[in-house]
């Protein structure tokens, strides 16, 4: 499924502009229709879906109550 900048951008939740930059710089495959660039849907599913991973690992992270103090006591 193809769809334009605005679609990309709303789908992806960055701005137009944010989306035209990575077409220009190459990071975003594109084809031009000789009016629109339309973006394939599934080249950000990998990217959403290591999103959704790192969220959860930081998530889980700060979840992760903090453990009691240790009584360290200096033996010399």
């Amino acid at each position: 499924m193809y769809l334009t900048i605005k679609e990309a951008a709303e789908y992806l939740s960055f701005p137009e502009e944010y989306v035209q930059k990575l077409i220009q710089e190459g990071k975003v495959r594109a084809i031009f229709d000789g009016e629109n660039y339309l973006l394939n849907k599934e080249q950000f599913n990998t990217h959403l879906e290591q999103m959704e991973k790192y969220k959860k690992q930081i998530e889980e992270y700060l979840n992760e109550p903090i453990p009691e103090d240790m009584d360290v006591k200096d033996e010399d």
